[in-house]
């Protein structure tokens, strides 16, 4: 790094520490500056208080040196307690506000980023660095040992100043003084330099191991993991992969540990060294009689400080350039754009929901790869309708659902809403019209009204009945605190656990509470059973008949799709199939090819005769099935 990149992240860290709490970056200050000055004040008074014994001076003046000693120091002590304390809270505020950073900066990154997984290795990595001390948190460190030692030697060349006006001590011994002083800078300097290097390299070795095994641990530690851990008798094999890990990490850091103390070593016999020297030079003044008692122990005692100071002072320095190169990896992740064009049209309020989404030849693939996910996409539909998307894994579908929603741009083509280009729309407004249940959503350990709201504050009667449509309705009766029942244990002792199928009927009572006009449903039946499916398919048949809700129904069973207004088969991200189910049905050699027929049309036929269709039951092979219901969609 350059001495410009150098200044440019110390002063953006220091003014990001202070953003995140004055109180801390105050008391850090302040607390520094008097536990610097504390040795001081008993090393002055003392040679004071040595030099008024030898001159025979009277009680009351010994006794005033003796109780500005003792008084100044507890004076000094008692401050640095209540700074100290300050600093403490100060620096749980300082957590809070970097915790909440990490939080701002997830939910303002382009889902692209999200999903990335470069930048998810990337946060990591620095929320892993944070816990072991560097980046932000070793910030007040770094201005706490800036401040003491930069105030310590300032305090030690003034008590030493006077040393070279004594004309007991000889010019060539008060150079020799001030050449041993700056070689044993310079010996620190290179040592700690040396002693950087070590810890950079340590570190950087050891970067994914850290993170193993903190997956690892967050693995063991989850209680929804013990089930798996004792069925399958995981604990050992368990044990004994983390145990290689944790050897692995252990060897690196004695390794590095013993280097960095052989190195210390050079650096504290030069010390010594210098401080016997100084020792020389004070007694063979003491003997010429131009040094006093006092003196010699403020002289001294003033030295080492100096030195320890000064050592400390460029350790620190070697330590923060280290830093900067944490630092620069931390502002990385927070200086990742959000590259999704935000728009500035307004989405029209519509009192008759009337909206119209056209895909025209939309190609996507993801960012990093050369694949198409999706491939020259071209349809219509309108408010109202009944969606169903049907596909095998991978055939593009979720990635239907992210573009429709606008998580991704497209890659080539257009996405358009009443014949606007959507990417013009304010996005958040676009997001807005939009109620999704991805496979993979979460709920929170909150209570479960605010789960249903997704928010604190939640409407009652309408939390209730959304979670009855959406087949809840027995489950709530019977909870304790109805809406305020906390959701799992992690907050909540009394926190409710629930099943698969009960958080996939809260996450459609969470879609439907939105109240938005489109609704998309990504397999919302796949943790359910039959009868829960069949309330799921008529509350979506519901919403699109009675309040005009478009129902987008992504899914893998192709009986779901019956009641559908449309019916869209992807393959290989391309749409092969699009018209009413009877149309797609009939297209049995497609069905039977897309692997579509083999685990379902059993269910089909069932759900055939259900709307009337003579159908028989005994058709139990896949040809055979897939015959049958040609048989019974034939005009």
């Amino acid at each position: 790094m350059t001495l410009r990149e150098h200044i440019s992240i110390a002063r953006r860290s220091w003014r990001l520490l202070y953003s995140m709490s004055r109180r801390f970056f105050a008391a850090i200050l302040a607390y520094s500056v008097v536990t610097a000055l504390l040795p001081y004040i008993p090393v002055w008074f003392s040679a004071r208080l040595i030099d008024a014994l030898a001159a025979g001076a009277g009680v009351q003046v010994l006794i005033r040196y003796a109780a500005l000693t003792v008084g100044l120091t507890a004076l000094g002590t008692l401050l640095s307690a209540v700074l100290n304390a300050q600093k403490e809270i100060g620096f749980q505020e300082a957590n809070c506000s970097y915790e909440w950073m990490h939080a701002e900066k997830a939910m303002a990154l382009a889902y692209a980023s999200i999903e990335d997984r470069e930048v998810s290795l990337l946060r990591e990595r620095i929320q892993t660095e944070t816990r072991m001390g560097w980046n932000v948190f070793y910030l007040d460190s770094c201005i706490e040992q800036f401040v003491r030692f930069g105030v310590q030697i300032f305090a030690s060349i003034a008590l030493t100043a006077s040393f070279f006006t004594l004309h007991a001590i000889a010019p060539a011994a008060k150079l020799a003084f001030v050449g041993g002083i700056l070689v044993s800078i310079v010996v620190a300097v290179l040592t700690s330099a040396r002693s950087s290097a070590i810890n950079m390299e340590f570190f950087k070795d050891s970067v994914t191991v850290n993170i193993t095994l903190d997956k690892y641990s967050t693995y063991i530690r989850n209680y929804t993991s013990g089930k798996d851990i004792r069925l399958y008798a995981m604990a050992g094999p368990l044990a004994k992969y983390a145990d290689g890990f944790y050897k692995t990490l252990c060897g690196r850091e004695a390794r590095a540990y013993f280097r960095r103390a052989l190195l210390r070593l050079a650096a504290v016999l030069m010390d010594h060294v210098l401080r016997f020297g100084v020792y020389l030079l004070l007694i063979s003044g003491a003997l010429r009689g131009g040094v006093s008692v006092g003196s010699i122990a403020q002289y001294v005692t003033s030295v080492m400080l100096l030195l320890a100071a000064a050592n400390g002072f460029v350790r620190a320095w070697q330590v923060a350039m280290t830093n900067d190169q944490y630092l620069k990896r931390f502002f990385s992740y927070f200086d990742i754009p959000n590259p999704m064009y935000q728009g500035t049209l307004s989405v029209e309020k519509r009192d008759d929901n009337d909206y119209c989404i056209e895909f025209r030849d939309v190609s996507f693939r993801y960012p990093n790869t050369e694949t198409y996910a999706l491939r020259h996409v071209s349809l219509r539909f309108r408010i109202g309708e009944r969606l169903a998307v049907v596909g095998m894994n991978g055939s593009g579908k979720t990635t239907f659902i992210k573009l429709l929603c606008r998580l991704y741009d497209p890659t080539e083509g257009v996405i358009l809403l009443n014949g606007v280009d959507i990417r013009k729309y304010n996005y958040d407004e676009y997001l807005s019209i939009f109620s999704v249940v991805f496979q993979d959503f979460r709920l929170f350990s909150f209570s479960l009204g605010q789960n249903v709201a997704a928010g604190a504050e939640y409407d009652r009667e309408r939390a209730v009945s959304c979670l009855r449509e959406a087949g809840f309705g027995e489950r709530l009766d019977r909870m304790p605190e109805g809406l305020e029942t906390s959701l799992y244990q992690d907050f909540d002792k009394a926190g409710m656990e629930i099943s698969g199928g009960e958080a996939q009927k809260i996450a459609l009572a969470r879609a439907l509470y939105k109240n938005a006009p489109f609704i998309v449903l990504d397999e919302p039946t796949a943790m359910l059973d039959p009868a829960g499916r069949r309330e799921v398919i008529d509350t979506a048949t519901k919403l699109c008949r009675e309040q005009g809700i478009t129902v987008v129904l992504i899914t893998h069973h192709m009986e779901e799709c019956i009641g559908a207004d449309r019916v869209i088969v992807l393959s290989n991200g391309a749409v092969v199939a699009d018209g009413a189910p009877k149309q797609v049905f009939s297209q049995v050699d497609l069905l039977k090819r897309e692997g579509l027929t083999a685990p379902v049309t059993v269910r089909l036929l069932h759900a055939l005769r259900a709307h009337g269709m003579d159908v028989p039951l005994d058709a139990l092979t896949v040809s055979d099935c897939a015959d049958a219901v040609a048989a019974a969609l034939k005009p």
